[in-house]
């Protein structure tokens, strides 16, 4: 007899299907709640616009308009027109003080950029710590008159310890800040000296962005130091290079502190930068309609400079791709 077995299939009952609740919606904020964070925005914002009016856009503006003026502090502002620019045209002592500013930029930017990148690779190859760039950045940190009252003193032709050196050995002192031909370089060197450090560490801070694979490459093909420097640390520093000599070109152009104290813009207008006369036309003349004029041209020419620069060192492209 055959017995047949039949399997009894379990049924599961289920209880009705539970759907997952839909997902809150985002509350749409309403205009109420809008305008509420539109005038916070702007609270929070207004400190620095006030501040950007007030000190910057304002004496620009006002500095623009005296420009076509002749305006000489006790009487109103007489507007002229262009006779202010005529004037600076026919001024040469502008033109001699303009030629001052450019050949101080030129050995402020030149020796301060080379002595910083020396600086920056050699400390990036020893690679040293935070400690010694902090220390590297201190000149920076001193204040203008400061640096020019101190070397002043050392570079004293009777008591300056630098002068007595230069004496001991070649039997008579230099005469820094008295010999027209002295001037110049001396303040560019105290230029140099204060900034380098700033300049060296932004530099560094390039160099880290280097990756090192590309140096191990360069020496798998047998470079040199020297040809790795050349052909590969420089090009791919250009933007932070162009960043730097964009700032010392700008800094070197407005210099004034350092030459106030040591100077004055002498011997015979020797040292006499653009800032130095537009100070004495401002406060010594009392001219301040063509100081204003002079103002707005050096702002027009750094302007000019900078884009320029930019535009030909292609500062925002770099050999990294």
């Amino acid at each position: 007899m055959v017995t047949t077995v039949q399997d009894s299939s379990a049924h599961v009952v289920r209880g009705p299907a539970t759907t997952a609740p839909p997902p809150t919606a985002r509350r749409r904020k309403g205009p109420a709640s809008r305008r509420h964070d539109t005038w916070v925005a702007w609270l929070l914002v207004a400190p620095a616009v006030l501040g950007f009016g007030v000190f910057f856009a304002y004496p620009m503006l006002r500095g623009v308009y005296l420009s076509f003026t002749e305006f000489h502090i006790l009487t109103p502002p007489v507007w002229t027109g262009l006779q202010n620019v005529q004037e600076l045209i026919d001024d040469g002592r502008f033109w001699h003080s303009l030629g001052v500013t450019a050949y101080f930029v030129v050995l402020s930017v030149v020796l301060g950029v080379g002595v910083s990148l020396v600086t920056a690779v050699v400390l990036h190859r020893l690679g040293v710590g935070t400690t010694v760039r902090g220390l590297m950045i201190l000149p920076f940190l001193i204040s203008g008159v400061v640096t020019a009252l101190v070397w002043t003193w050392m570079l004293d032709p009777q008591l300056g310890i630098v002068n007595q050196l230069i004496t001991w050995i070649f039997g008579e002192p230099v005469m820094f800040f008295g010999s027209g031909g002295w001037a110049v370089p001396t303040l560019a060197a105290l230029n140099v000296w204060k900034s380098m450090g700033y300049n060296a560490v932004l530099i560094f801070a390039g160099l880290q962005t280097i990756p090192a694979s590309i140096y191990e490459a360069g020496r798998i093909d047998g470079a040199s130091e020297w040809q790795m420097f050349r052909s590969l640390t420089l090009p791919l520093l250009r933007p932070i290079l162009v960043m730097v000599v964009i700032l010392n070109v700008i800094s070197a152009t407005q210099v004034f502190d350092i030459v106030q104290v040591s100077t004055k813009g002498g011997p015979a207008d020797a040292s006499l930068v653009l800032q130095m006369y537009i100070y004495d036309k401002a406060f010594g003349q009392f001219d301040f309609g063509y100081a204003a004029t002079m103002s707005l041209a050096l702002f027009l020419l750094l302007v000019t400079v900078t884009f320029t620069q930019l535009r030909m060192a292609r500062a925002g492209e770099s050999d990294t791709n």
